[in-house]
């Protein structure tokens, strides 16, 4: 009997700091964008046909020291 003379109150405790987190997470933008993450994977941005995705050609050592 005394064990739930102490598990009580801590439970009650407990309850209370996770609404506050959960409050305190919802106001601060925590979940704002759920689904962006999930979409985001399905977007291709590794398309060789964009000029920022296409490897730089080096050219050969001899083209660059010429006079």
């Amino acid at each position: 009997m005394e064990t739930i003379y102490a598990l009580v109150p801590a439970m009650i405790l407990l309850a209370l700091v996770s609404v506050v987190v959960f409050f305190w997470a919802a106001r601060s933008g925590q979940y704002d964008d759920m689904e962006g993450p999930a979409h985001r994977i399905l977007d291709d941005d590794d398309d060789p046909r964009l000029p920022q995705n296409r490897p730089e050609e080096k050219r050969p050592e001899s083209d660059e020291k010429r006079p």
